[in-house]
């Protein structure tokens, strides 16, 4: 059967080897194979025909069939045939047996006992630099106006298949008939008129890293297309003024408008990106559903308000006697205005993590990171995540029983008074105000 396979060349060198006449019709060349084999052919011989066959096997399986299953990138999905069959795996669709290593029919010329001796073949061949795993334990951070419903592909590495600067990964996934429902029940108005889904099918892509929740980042010369249709990517960040190639502000994309909303079709998103030396790229999928800033004002009103005793001993924290301070300050001035909006405090509001007295209206707040979410507290341009906004009880004390005044004086007890204008201060000013030079916190 071996030799039954073998083309002329073949033929040629194994006839060659043998010390056999080689020139002639391929038949006769075959028939004097044959007569060699039923002959008794040395040992010699008998591995040269194996040796001829090998070689033979894995060209034929990558010329005549093109699948990827044999080499070894398919499992890490960057075989450089379109690899929707892999990723159709990953999104737990399995539409066909082809990737199927070992042939399963007995009428097949490959024997399970050919693909080992074949094994050595690929064993030889000169080691490939390191590939990210499939799926890297990526951590996503958290987005505030976002609640996550259910995962459509999991953090999957955009692996570069070829030497090629500009890259491209087909991923496919599928909706179940409850997502479908959930998706077309929940079209709705949102904030400026426009009507949406609030149910979404968001695609998020990070660097693969897995020492920390990732946020949102784009690779360079980003294209995506979702069923074979351009998404339109967010703009430009502004030009930086050292000229350094301008780079896409990282944010989720909502792709649910170019979604097929059917459980009975798939959807295919390919990924073009130009490959970065020392850069990895996971993409993920998910099932979201869009929050707005007054249901995550709700939310944090329902976690509950700061203890007025946090703020008064922060107080008296910060007005204890410094010894190695020329100057001792025994009274702090602080501002009932907020500094988003330069109106009065409605609902104050500040992160755990900053060390100010100083408030910031908490309803302004999420309606800023609504249109543009920055969070960063507007009074210390420090980091001031959603999950860290707390609601100053001891303000909201203040805010109820002075509703005349701009402004108010925190003493070294921990007790306050309203800071009026100077002809009514002579008036109505509280005998535990002193007129000690004070500064704002």
């Amino acid at each position: 059967n071996m030799i039954s396979s073998f083309r002329v060349s073949e033929l040629q060198v194994l006839l060659g080897f043998a010390g056999r006449n080689k020139s002639g019709r391929k038949h006769d060349l075959l028939m004097r194979a044959l007569h060699l084999l039923k002959s008794g052919c040395s040992p010699a011989v008998q591995l040269k025909i194996r040796e001829l066959y090998r070689r033979r096997y894995p060209r034929m399986i990558e010329g005549l069939s093109d699948l990827p299953a044999i080499k070894p990138g398919v499992f890490n999905l960057d075989s450089s045939s379109p690899p929707v069959e892999p990723d159709l795996a990953v999104a737990g669709i399995h539409p066909l047996p082809s990737t199927s290593v070992t042939p399963q029919s007995p009428a097949s010329p490959v024997s399970p006992v050919l693909l080992q001796d074949a094994k050595p073949h690929f064993d030889m061949q000169q080691p490939s630099p390191p590939i990210p795993p499939v799926h890297p334990d990526v951590q996503l951070k958290s987005l505030p106006f976002y609640d996550v419903l259910d995962v459509l592909l999991k953090p999957t590495s955009l692996v570069q298949s070829n030497i090629q600067r500009f890259q491209e990964k087909i991923f496919i996934f599928a909706l179940t008939p409850q997502q479908v429902r959930e998706i077309c029940i929940s079209r709705d108005f949102l904030p400026g008129g426009r009507r949406d889904y609030t149910v979404q099918v968001q695609l998020r892509l990070c660097l693969a890293e897995t020492s920390c929740p990732q946020e949102d980042n784009y690779p360079n010369s980003l294209c995506i297309k979702v069923n074979g249709k351009l998404f339109p990517l967010p703009g430009y960040a502004p030009p930086p003024k050292n000229g350094i190639e301008q780079k896409r502000p990282g944010r989720p994309l909502n792709i649910t408008s170019l979604v097929r909303l059917s459980s009975a079709v798939p959807n295919q998103i390919s990924i073009s990106w130009a490959s970065e030396i020392g850069k990895n790229y996971s993409m993920s999928v998910y099932l979201v559903r869009q929050l707005t800033s007054a249901m995550l004002l709700q939310r944090l009103k329902m976690k509950g308000i700061r203890n007025p005793d946090h703020s008064r001993a922060l107080i008296k924290e910060k007005l204890t006697a410094d010894p190695d301070s020329e100057i001792a300050t025994t009274s702090l001035r602080v501002s009932l205005m907020c500094p988003l909006g330069k109106m009065r405090l409605t609902i104050p509001c500040r992160a755990v993590t900053c060390t100010h007295l100083q408030c910031f209206d908490a309803a302004l707040y999420l309606q800023m990171n609504e249109k543009k979410p920055t969070w960063i507290c507007p009074v210390c341009d420090n980091k001031a995540a959603y999950e860290s906004l707390i609601l100053d009880g001891l303000f909201m004390e203040i805010l109820n029983e002075c509703s005349d005044v701009d402004e108010i004086k925190f003493q070294e007890d921990g007790s306050w008074c309203p800071m009026r204008p100077k002809k009514e201060a002579v008036k109505v000013s509280s005998p535990q105000c002193t007129t000690i030079e004070s500064k704002y916190i």
